[in-house]
């Protein structure tokens, strides 16, 4: 393959990271002498601009397979996956215009993109050392990007939480990565499913004739490892405790990145690494028996994620922190569509990780106007919000009840077919069923802490300080905009599902 196939492939990515430069270069060299709103505007036009280039270039020239030896592999499902992770970073920037945070315009906005583009290189790797790299591009520029905010100190708190947690993190995937080279000799993944498949499993056969499967304890250390650093990346229980603190403590554009895209590409990756590397050493293959392997790992996991997360929901008062245990409940969720590794598991991973990314920075956006206009987030901040704010009220109800899985809302339908893709298989697939009552009883629960925000929005009287303020109309649109987002979804699910199904087909998944 020439350098200008390999550049052509990796076109969108190129883009956004020429971007990041153009807007570093431009802040530096042209915009220093202005007033900082004119700074975050040009900045965010001109990042907005790079988006825009990445996404025209993927819907124009489409890619049906291209792999460079698993370092980035290309095709329609990765392609689609990049153009929703776009978008969300796309709505974050135009949320970032009206931010007071920061002086450093330029700075920011290339950290965004540089985190979008470890992102995209993340969804197309299918190598392990491609994997790692992108892994860190994207947190680096994350750990940053929470620390930005400079007069507040929770967020540094937040960053040096975030970081620490990420290095360690970082150190457990390494380690896991490294002992399935070890295992198979090679980086890729499909090289590396069929050498675990043939090293990593043991047939024993007893006197009595039966015959028994184990796993090789290599094999079963690299499944705890590699669980525990992709854990990390998607905040799954217990390796959540980061996340409360980032999400409260970064500047809000910042931490609506963490909740979309980096959840988007995380759990994406997680999928890739788990389904395709993995294969063959699945475990729980059928009702009532045990068999050892990554499946019942996740399910303890996605069990804990669905009830802490939901349950200490419940007790918040703060807004941001209340996102921040709701996101780790939705990790529970997602982590069940992985577990399924079957029929549409992955569609509707991709389904919900899309429409929960649009919607939870729809709710970030939200927030942030809130906490600007009255210095909290905390629930009292949002009382009387409805007579102060009609539209922004109107679009936080259809953020809260899509989160709550309400229908007609894209929420609702993102849990249908991620129950539907656990239990659709046929009877084999009865084993995890536990799971889905629990994942409809947890759902019953955070409706609760969802009702209390709107509460205090439509029921809630406003206190003496409060008083009728103008919101940036700007802000407003973006917000309005992810809220039709969100109820199209919801009410035309094909919409994505359809080029999801069709995706599948054309890369043969």
């Amino acid at each position: 393959m020439s350098y200008f196939e390999i550049l052509k492939l990796a076109a969108p990515e190129t883009a956004i990271v020429l971007t990041a430069l153009a807007v570093l270069a431009a802040d530096l060299v042209a915009l220093h002498d202005l007033e900082i709103r004119f700074r975050l505007i040009i900045g965010a036009m001109i990042s907005s601009a790079g988006c825009l280039v990445a996404i025209g270039w993927m819907l124009a020239l489409p890619q049906h397979h291209a792999n460079l030896s698993g370092m980035l592999a290309v095709d329609p499902v990765t392609q689609l996956v990049k153009v929703a992770l776009l978008l969300q970073v796309l709505f974050t920037i135009l949320l970032s215009i009206e931010s007071d945070f920061t002086t450093h315009s330029g700075e920011y906005f290339a950290l965004i993109l540089l985190a979008a583009a470890g992102m995209m290189f993340l969804v197309s790797a299918q190598d392990i050392l491609m994997i790692f790299i992108s892994l860190e591009l994207t947190s680096l520029s994350l750990y940053i990007l929470t620390a930005f905010n400079k007069r507040n100190v929770k967020s540094g708190e937040a960053a040096l939480k975030y970081f620490l947690f990420g290095g360690m993190a970082a150190a457990f995937t390494l380690f896991g990565l490294s002992w399935l080279y070890g295992i198979t000799g090679s980086t890729n993944l499909v090289e590396i499913a069929r050498g675990v498949g043939e090293k990593g499993v043991q047939i024993i056969h007893h006197a009595d004739g039966t015959v028994t499967r184990s796993l090789d304890p290599l094999v079963v250390g690299a499944i705890v490892m590699t669980v525990i650093g992709l854990g990390f990346k998607v905040a799954a229980v217990p390796f959540h405790l980061w996340a409360p603190d980032a999400y409260e403590g970064a500047p809000t554009p910042s931490a609506a990145l963490i909740a979309s895209g980096s959840k988007l590409a995380g759990f994406f990756i997680f999928a890739k690494v788990m389904m395709l590397g993995f294969a063959g050493v699945e475990g729980m293959a059928t009702w009532g028996e045990y068999l050892p392997g990554w499946v019942p790992v996740l399910a303890v996991i996605a069990a804990a994620s669905m009830v802490l997360g939901n349950l200490a929901a419940i007790v918040q008062r703060s807004v941001r922190r209340l996102l921040a245990y709701s996101a780790i409940a939705h990790g529970g969720y997602m982590l069940l569509a992985v577990m399924a590794h079957q029929g549409d598991s992955l569609n509707a991973l991709i389904y919900y990780a899309v429409t929960y990314g649009f919607t939870v920075v729809g709710a970030f956006g939200v927030v942030s106007l809130v906490q600007q206009q009255t210095g909290s987030d905390e629930l009292e901040a949002f009382a009387g919000l409805n007579r102060r704010a009609p539209l922004l009220s109107f679009c936080m109800m259809i953020f809260m009840l899509s989160l709550a899985g309400i229908p007609p809302l894209a929420g609702f339908f993102g849990k249908f077919y991620v129950f539907a893709a656990v239990l659709g298989a046929g009877p084999q697939s009865l084993g995890p069923l536990w799971l889905v009552v629990l994942a409809l009883g947890m759902s019953a629960v955070s409706l609760y802490y969802y009702l209390q925000v709107l509460k205090r929005i439509y029921v809630g009287e406003q206190g003496p300080g409060a008083q009728a303020q103008a919101f940036p109309v700007l802000t407003q649109a973006v917000l309005v905009v992810l809220a039709i987002i969100v109820v199209v979804l919801g009410c035309a699910p094909g919409l994505l599902v359809g080029p999801l199904v069709n995706a599948m087909k054309v890369a043969g998944l």
